[in-house]
């Protein structure tokens, strides 16, 4: 395939960088015969030379390796306030379970009753108006006094 030699004035294919995409562009100045200068013939738009890409043919990509399966299970983020709270159990007295109530006066190790999540065990007060409470289903900020 033959060359046509480059001539300011003359027409090139090249990377448009307002049209985003190849076009035909003339070209402005050249520097030992290699455009530089180009100025879209779309949008005339000035720019410096960018050759027009190349498509080359993609690898085929290889398969993944694939993970156990219970590597691709959703991570529960309460499994460790269940674990937590099985290792409290058999060492909690329901007896001694308060009644929860939103304006009742709460302390850390605390037990209480909830009407909803059952038996719980507060964790620490936070502030003067909440409670971190340890539930059979984890973890809850419930309203205290």
């Amino acid at each position: 395939m033959e060359r046509k030699k480059l001539v300011p004035g003359g027409i090139i294919d090249a990377r448009c960088t307002k049209c985003r995409t190849v076009t035909n562009h003339t070209i402005i100045a050249l520097v030992e015969e290699r455009p530089v200068r180009v100025r879209c013939n779309t949008c005339n738009g000035e720019h410096q030379y960018r050759p027009p890409v190349q498509a080359t043919p993609k690898a085929p990509r290889k398969p993944r390796a694939t993970k156990a399966a219970s590597a691709r299970a959703p991570r529960d983020p309460h499994a460790a306030d269940r674990r937590q709270w099985e290792e409290l159990v058999p060492a909690l007295d329901r007896s001694l379970a308060k009644d929860y109530a939103m304006t009742g006066a709460y302390q850390p190790r605390d037990l209480l009753d909830h009407p909803i999540f059952g038996l719980g065990l507060v964790l620490q007060v936070i502030g003067d108006s909440k409670m971190e409470v340890l539930f059979r289903d984890g973890r809850k900020l419930l309203r205290c006094r």
